[in-house]
């Protein structure tokens, strides 16, 4: 059974920096999609950045593109989301996900595509 944990939230003053950790667990497999969602309240869960395992190809939603940076470790069990120039807009819980076993996806950071969360992480940027 995968499992994953996310750790590394807090609260930030807008134009900090913060870095996300997910450690994984139970994943037997090689090529799977990977990555991070968020949802804050009253909004729905959206893509912020995720990884194609097989190709390493990494997709962000335009929101975050050029302040975050995914990344995953050598032994490819644990994932990393940097987050620098925070706004206030980015407050939300943020998961980590993990497909089952896929082939190639034309819509890398839709939630349907994600099999297995964790339980979240909060981050608060405050103005």
């Amino acid at each position: 059974q995968v499992q994953l944990v996310e750790s590394g939230g807090g609260s930030v003053q807008a134009g900090g920096s913060l870095r996300l950790s997910c450690a994984a667990s139970g994943v037997t497999y090689s090529n799977y999609y990977m990555g991070w969602f968020r949802q804050a309240p009253g909004k729905e869960r959206e893509g912020v950045a995720t990884v194609y395992t097989f190709s390493s190809s990494t997709f962000y939603a335009d929101s975050v593109k050029g302040r975050f940076t995914i990344s995953r470790d050598n032994a490819q069990n644990t994932l990393y989301l940097q987050m620098n120039s925070l706004k206030p807009e980015d407050t939300a819980m943020y998961y980590c996900a993990t497909s089952r076993s896929t082939g190639y996806s034309s819509r890398p950071l839709a939630m349907f595509i994600y099999d297995y969360w964790g339980r979240g992480t909060q981050v608060t940027v405050s103005s």
